[in-house]
């Protein structure tokens, strides 16, 4: 079907009215867009196949043409450095999901191999992410409290006998049938089947919005929705990590408000704190923003971080084992981690069920990182990358690595900045770091059995100090845009005090809201004229601007729709100082009254002069200072019915008043709603005589007309 071929006359001022033709559209129905689509999706060549095989897997693309000269070195040491710094935070940021250490170092290793295969960007790093870890961790510890499991049970991890099932000496074994776990399955077995039935979902969940296109609803993820959800979850982090810090054990929080009850539980405690987690809590501490203000200071003279987290690590390990903290002052320690790898295994179906609605925002918050630092990373390098690749790519992080006992995934800010900043050249250096976590794997896991948890905590709150200075922003954020800073400061409170996943749903919910106010009450204004030009601005704003003769010009900076029609309505009547509607009704009224007066006084009734006066004076009608109105739609995105109904009442109502409402400045879909909905009137006559180019067209127009007797004008 073929839009009509029309031309609009619109006056642009002191020059001749010319024709502005519109284009000839052909719409094509949805049904044959559909048909040419799986026509041209569902063809099968060689050529065809070899494309989507490669656009698949992109490796297959840029390893042919890698460069080993010039890339080698960069892509070896960045590599290198990300392993390095990928072993402490696997192990510490098991504390945070609940699970064995050895599940955070195969995390790492196979979600490195998997983006190095599926990844469009050069510089990501994607690996374990601590507020994934969080999320995950919030899940297991509810779904081990409903099977029986005591939280609290943390000497566990201390068995020499460690067992693959999970069965050890100081496990109670449980015959489960909840969930679907019916053999004997142990604490440690029943968590890490909740976290990869939970990560194969949400993997799921990204090869599903991959398929379908939905990137689209990592739009409604704003900056300041993203970096407040960032900054509450590392309040709840660093809650989490305090009772391991000063070597306490309290009941592990479930449900909403987990920060204040964790630290009531705390500060009830802390009479029982361990000296020796506390005196070497400080010290690590002390050591890591020492070494982190160092590195921030001197970055551009040092080609690649000080690896202190490792040689904190390896330190703390050595000073543990040969002065036996844990069996001298019971200092809570890593205990064993076995070497090798664990047999493949399908996730648990059954328990999917149960957490199914946990794992949507994990795989939004996953691709939405991983998405935005992508795209972020290609910008700063010029290069591309494609997004909808990129959450197969984070989708198949998730769910191959399921199969293999892993948890949640996604690219990492800071990781991904010490990887650019050490020569990364591609996703080689992916491959190095898995090799470097595969290393520690197969032979060097045992070695972190004495390693203190309070270690661990130490790192994981060092390595918040970036989102927990997004607090010093606040009041620049707050001059930059009030109501940025007012999603931000909602989102990060409401994850912190309520729960994470609660707070990145009201954190978007309140974005969205914000917007729907921003429309519902938009600025509003009347223009004059600036002197000696053909350009109009808000008089509140400029000074020394001309008003307009007979005129009155109201720019309305938002889309007509229902939710905003009243505020439109009482804006205009507000700022021209005059309501049709009670305009007209007093008009009639006092009609009425004159009618009675000339029938009294026809009956011969006896009125003083003055007072004659003085109500022949009441009963006219009061005189109004213009005859036009001019609405600017330069604002105005688009219009829905309730819009243009008001706009038809808005004319209707003030063309009762013989006052003309003119359009100026309106784009082609407003132009095409006010057609449909018959605002110019049949075969759309009358457009060239309310409808406007630019305002300085619609003055001239409204200028140029004569008035009548009547208060009518031609």
């Amino acid at each position: 079907m073929e839009s009509q071929t029309e031309t609009i006359k619109m006056d642009i001022g002191p020059s001749p009215s010319f024709p502005m033709e519109r284009k000839v559209h052909i719409q094509i129905s949805g049904r044959q867009i559909i048909q040419t689509k799986l026509r041209k999706s569902c063809s099968c060549t060689t050529k065809r196949l070899k494309n989507v095989v490669m656009d698949f897997f992109p490796v297959l693309r840029w390893l042919p043409k890698y460069h080993c000269r010039e890339h080698i070195w960069g892509d070896v040491m960045s590599g290198v450095v990300i392993g390095i710094i990928l072993v402490p935070q696997a192990i510490a940021y098991s504390l945070l999901a609940g699970l064995k250490p050895i599940y955070s170092l195969y995390t790492s290793f196979f979600a490195n191999i998997i983006y190095f295969l599926m990844g469009t960007s050069r510089h990501v790093s994607v690996g374990i992410f601590s507020l994934l870890s969080l999320m995950v961790g919030q899940v297991v510890d509810r779904e081990l409290l409903l099977a029986g499991f005591d939280l609290n049970d943390d000497d566990d991890a201390i068995s020499n006998n460690y067992e693959w099932n999970g069965n050890n000496s100081n496990v109670t074994a449980f015959n489960l049938t909840l969930g679907g776990l019916s053999a004997e399955c142990g604490k440690d077995c029943y968590a890490i089947g909740v976290a990869t039935a939970l990560t194969f979902l949400a993997g799921f969940y990204q090869v599903l919005m991959g398929v379908f296109r939905l990137g689209f609803v990592s739009m409604y993820l704003s900056e300041s929705v993203l970096d407040g959800f960032a900054t509450g979850a590392s309040l709840t982090i660093l809650t989490a990590q305090v009772k391991y810090l000063i070597g306490i054990k309290i009941p592990r929080s479930q449900g909403h408000g987990i920060l204040l009850t964790t630290w009531i539980n705390i500060f009830r405690n802390i009479s029982q704190a361990n000296q020796c987690d506390v005196i070497t809590s400080g010290v690590c501490i002390a050591v890591l923003v020492a070494a982190k203000e160092l590195g921030d200071r001197y970055k551009q003279k040092l080609k690649i971080p000080l690896p202190t987290e490792l040689v904190v690590i390896v330190v703390a390990t050595l000073v543990s084992h040969y002065g036996k903290l844990n069996e001298v002052y019971a200092s809570s320690v890593s205990g064993a981690i076995p070497t090798g790898f664990i047999p493949p295994q399908l996730p648990n179906f059954n328990m999917m069920h149960r957490v199914a609605l946990d794992a949507v925002p994990l795989a939004i918050v996953g691709f939405a990182f991983t998405i935005s630092l992508s795209e972020m990373f290609a910008k700063k390098y010029a290069y591309t990358v494609r997004a909808n690749q990129e959450m197969f790519a984070i989708g198949f992080c998730n769910i191959i690595p399921s199969f293999f006992h892993c948890f949640a995934t996604s690219a990492a800010l800071a990781k991904t900045l010490v990887k650019s900043s050490t020569g990364c050249q591609t996703q080689v250096s992916s491959v190095i770091s898995a090799v470097v976590v595969l290393l520690v794997l197969l032979f060097l896991a045992p070695l972190f059995y004495s390693l203190q948890k309070c270690v661990l905590a130490c790192i994981i709150i060092v390595s918040l100090r970036g989102a927990l200075r997004k607090f010093r922003d606040v009041p620049q954020r707050y001059h930059v845009n009030k109501v940025d800073t007012l999603v931000w400061c909602v989102t990060a409170f409401s994850s912190a005090l309520i729960s994470t996943e609660m707070g990145l749903l009201i954190g978007v919910l309140f974005s969205m809201l914000c917007i729907v106010v921003r429309t519902q009450r938009p600025r509003t204004a009347l223009l004059g004229q600036i002197q000696n030009t053909a350009f109009y601005e808000d008089d509140w704003e400029y000074e020394n601007l001309c008003p307009v003769p007979n005129a009155k010009i109201f720019r309305f900076e938002a889309p007509l729709y229902y939710a905003n029609k009243d505020f439109f309505l009482k804006s205009l009547y507000r700022m021209t100082g005059l309501d049709p509607t009670l305009e007209a009704a007093k008009r009639k009224k006092n009609e009425k009254k004159q009618k009675e007066h000339l029938k009294e006084g026809n009956r011969g009734t006896i009125v003083k002069g003055s007072d004659q006066a003085d109500t022949a004076l009441r009963l006219v009608p009061k005189q109004v200072d213009f005859q036009t109105i001019i609405i600017d739609c330069s604002s105005v995105t688009f219009l829905d019915t309730a819009g243009i109904i008001t706009l038809k009442e808005i004319r209707k109502d003030y063309n009762e008043l013989k006052i003309t409402v003119l359009l100026a400045c309106c784009n082609p879909s407003v132009i095409d709603s006010l057609k449909r909905g018959d605002f110019f009137g049949k075969d759309c006559k009358k457009m060239h005589e309310l409808l406007f180019y630019s305002i300085h067209g619609a003055v001239q127009f409204a200028r140029d007309r004569k008035p009548l007797a009547d208060g009518s004008a031609v």
